[in-house]
């Protein structure tokens, strides 16, 4: 067995016996799932940037996932089971309609696309009050569905934020890994040969609409099932809450964490997590903190966070060849 596959197991190990060490502590637990929902998302947004899209309506696709997914257990009695993957689901389809609009435009313009239909989203779900409840958002979202596990055990997510933590972390580890299978694919090859050059992947024969809306509808996909698993946890939604800057977050997470990577918008999404509940008592002064990190990053560490340790050797190795 790898080293790497070791490390894995033991990550995975320390991500299941963490929250038993805060089973009295809300507070941390709600943190750890926070992390792990900022983790999926951004690793959902790394797919569609592979393709050379940079979207910044990611938040507003995962707003039509909570407002699906509670407005299917609210209004028409569906289990929360069944409501996530259908939530999924219809982002999908939505955002490959929309991405074979939006397919053509290249660079900035498709950004500033992404950008407007957040607006969009975010005005939609503002106005249709008999939908939903229009600026006041939706309230009293059910719990998830109890789950029995035999005769003796029953999972009641009224009964401890645990429960919660570990329905997200499983979903992570799910999304996380037919991520994964994907950037060792076939497709993701296709993906960064698009992002390279568009006009020569077009040229070898490759469909670059197709799979730009293929990258674009998967990445969507997992930020429709997180925000389905949103709305059941905060069980209150309002438009406000998936606004423009929360889609430009996470572009800061994936950016300062290490785009070019697969683990760095994991750590940017871990860090830009935790820093700030760390310094809660400064807490409005977080998007200056967000944007002086990102400068930094950029003039510093051009690969992100994730390529620090190589940066650092590199530093003490010019220093001890100097001395």
């Amino acid at each position: 067995m790898s080293k790497s596959s070791v490390g894995k197991i033991l990550l995975i190990t320390v991500l299941f016996f963490l929250p038993l060490f805060f089973t009295k502590t809300p507070y941390i637990l709600h943190i750890l799932i926070m992390i792990l929902v900022n983790i999926l998302l951004v690793s959902s947004l790394r797919l569609i940037d592979n393709t050379g899209q940079l979207s910044l309506c990611h938040g507003g696709m995962m707003s039509i996932g909570a407002y699906t997914s509670a407005l299917l257990v609210m209004r028409m009695n569906i289990s929360s089971w069944v409501a996530l993957p259908l939530s999924g689901l219809l982002v999908f389809v939505f955002a490959a309609i929309i991405g074979s609009a939006f397919a053509r435009l290249k660079g900035v313009y498709f950004t500033m696309a992404t950008l407007f239909l957040t607006e969009v989203i975010r005005l939609v779900e503002e106005q249709w009050r008999c939908l939903t409840d229009g600026v006041s958002g939706l309230i009293g979202i059910p719990l998830p569905n109890p789950i029995a596990v035999g005769e003796l055990i029953t999972i009641d997510f009224s009964n401890s934020r645990l429960y919660f933590y570990y329905f997200i972390l499983c979903l992570s580890i799910i999304s996380v890994l037919i991520l994964y299978a994907i950037e060792h694919s076939r497709i993701n090859i296709i993906f960064l040969s698009i992002k390279q050059n568009v006009n020569l992947a077009e040229s070898t024969g490759i469909n670059t609409t197709r799979f730009k809306v293929l990258a674009f509808g998967i990445g969507s996909f997992f930020a429709g099932i997180t925000g389905s698993f949103y709305s059941h946890y905060i069980s209150c939604i309002n438009p406000e809450t998936f606004s423009l800057i929360f889609s430009l977050n996470l572009v800061i997470y994936m950016v300062v964490g290490g785009a070019n990577t697969f683990i760095g918008p994991m750590l940017g999404a871990f860090i830009l997590t935790l820093v700030p509940e760390i310094f809660r008592d400064l807490k409005e002064y977080t998007p200056l903190v967000f944007v002086g990190v990102l400068v930094l990053v950029i003039f510093y560490l051009p690969d992100g966070l994730v390529s620090l340790p190589q940066a650092l050797k590199r530093a003490i190795r010019m220093r001890s060849n100097n001395a």
